[in-house]
């Protein structure tokens, strides 16, 4: 089995969801998916529809993703079979 590079997955993982963050904050922008957006704004503590809570909410959600892929790697790369 091939092990994962830890910080190569934490780093896509912090992209993708810096990505989403800025994506769903666009279309909140233009009214779209509204409900999604009142949930990112409860779940997240930088998040809203100005500007800077975009950039904010993109940040916050790179850090999380960042630190939970970054651990899911390391955990997955102690649990694979010893060769």
């Amino acid at each position: 089995m091939t092990k994962l590079h830890a910080l190569s997955f934490a780093n896509a993982a912090a992209i993708i969801s810096a990505l989403l963050m800025l994506l769903l904050g666009l279309l909140g922008a233009f009214g779209m998916y509204t409900g999604a957006v009142g949930m990112m704004q409860q779940w997240h503590m930088s998040f809203s529809l100005s500007f800077f809570g975009i950039i904010f909410g993109m940040i916050e959600a790179a850090a999380v993703s960042f630190a939970i892929a970054y651990l899911f790697a390391i955990i997955y790369n102690a649990l694979l079979p010893k060769e």
